[in-house]
């Protein structure tokens, strides 16, 4: 079998970014009156969560720092649900898969599990916050405000999220998810604000990213604007959002899929796939099939998504650990997520399936797409019937002209960081 050949293309995007985030986080902690807030000697927690942040080590440690220079001591909780299997020590590794350490901020991580109840909402949901938060003298709420990778509604992931599923840990999962799609669409909102108004919550920092997965805003929101601002930053997070250069391809490649690049492995708003019972499909991108490639090692093992995916490798289903994954997606109850696909030898011999399925397209004008993951999806591959649609736009720019595809000598694809 024949495959097409491919180009490496980036896409443009419009974005702003912030080019000196330490100066932007004094700036808001001045704007947010810190010092009124920040005594010395208080104990201050700092929630981060399990999502693949652009400059997150640079933004915890920038945030320690505000906080040490008024004579108060920083700890980070990790503040991430059922993630890293649903326990702390599997918390803290999925904090140094993502570059959060004790070294790198320059402040101490306490992780547990133990929650405490502080509040009920009106619909009866037990609101929970971690302990070390609970006990802390302050507790900074900072978390990015992007679209939601499981349902669309005025406030999705952010601050609120963080301050609810994150802070409340595995049992603040488990009690919303219980209710299926309603509790983290509807529910979620009002526990993050009950957890605000019964905890030592100081004030919250909200992270917006731009299409090219650079920090956009930081903003610093005081305890009672947080639901309002939440929302109109996320109508932000909206109109920054990246997006694949066409809308109908026979087969994505994403090489690597993980919860660092999304919540999901593979970010749904992308791939246009969420498989959650009520939630309806999106209508774009229209993609046949989608092959998942490899499992990056800030997952350890938690493949949750790949049921999003319609085939596989045995390298990335070798390296699923089903106990943590099961954790996840059973906490979730969104079962179809963890689904197996069917899982070929490698990635040449994935695709040679996907193309013979891909009935009545000629291999050589088959429309395919190569994405390194669903969170960096500026610089790409596509075929060569795609190459010629795109080549000639204002915003697209050639890197490498068409080329036989590349694979090593396990028959993975060559990874793109080091094709020339």
């Amino acid at each position: 079998m024949s495959f097409p050949k491919m180009a490496r293309i980036r896409q443009h995007f419009e974005v702003e970014s912030l080019r000196d985030i330490p100066a932007a986080i004094i700036d808001q902690f001045n704007k947010i009156n810190a010092d009124e807030k920040i005594k010395p000697g208080m104990e201050i927690a700092i929630t981060v969560g399990s999502r693949g942040i652009s400059n997150i080590p640079t933004i915890v440690k920038s945030v320690a720092d505000e906080i040490k220079k008024r004579g108060a001591t920083p700890f980070i909780i990790p503040a991430m649900g059922s993630h890293g299997g649903a326990t702390a020590e599997g918390q803290i590794e999925v904090l140094d898969g993502l570059g959060v350490t004790e070294e790198s901020t320059g402040c101490e991580i306490r992780s547990s599990m133990d929650v405490v109840e502080v509040g009920v909402t009106s619909e009866g949901i037990p609101v929970y916050v971690d302990k070390h938060a609970y006990n802390a003298d302050g507790i900074i709420v900072m978390g990015r405000v992007k679209p939601h990778t499981d349902f669309k509604n005025k406030i999705e992931s952010g601050v609120l999220k963080m301050a609810s599923i994150g802070m409340g840990k595995h049992k603040q999962a488990l009690a919303l998810h219980t209710y299926g799609i309603k509790g983290i669409s509807e529910m979620m909102p009002e526990v993050g604000k009950v957890a605000i108004s019964h905890s030592k919550t100081l004030f919250a920092i909200a992270i917006v990213e731009n299409a090219h997965e650079e920090t956009a805003i930081i903003e610093a929101i005081e305890n009672d604007k947080i639901e309002e601002r939440e929302r109109e930053l996320l109508k932000k997070a909206f109109d920054l959002m990246p997006s694949l250069p066409v809308d109908e391809m026979d087969i994505l490649i994403v090489d690597e899929m993980g919860k660092n690049f999304s919540g999901t492995g593979m970010d749904t708003n992308i791939i246009g796939r969420i498989r959650v019972l009520g939630v309806e499909e999106p209508k774009k991108p229209g993609i046949k099939y989608i092959i998942a490639s490899n499992l990056s090692e800030a997952s350890h093992g938690n493949a949750l998504g790949i049921g999003l995916a319609d085939l596989t490798t045995q390298r990335l289903y070798k390296k699923i650990d089903l106990k943590t994954m099961n954790e996840n997606v059973v906490t979730s109850t969104f079962l179809a997520r963890a689904n197996i696909p069917i899982v070929l030898d490698n990635d040449q011999e994935a695709l040679k399936a996907a193309l013979r399925a891909t009935w009545g397209v000629v291999e050589e004008k088959a429309r395919i797409v190569r994405i390194p993951n669903t969170l960096h999806i500026g610089e790409l591959y596509v075929s060569e019937v795609i190459f010629n649609e795109l080549k000639d736009k204002k915003n697209i720019e050639v890197l490498e002209d068409l080329q036989e595809m590349k694979f090593d000598d396990e028959g993975h694809f060559v990874p793109m960081s080091v094709i020339h």
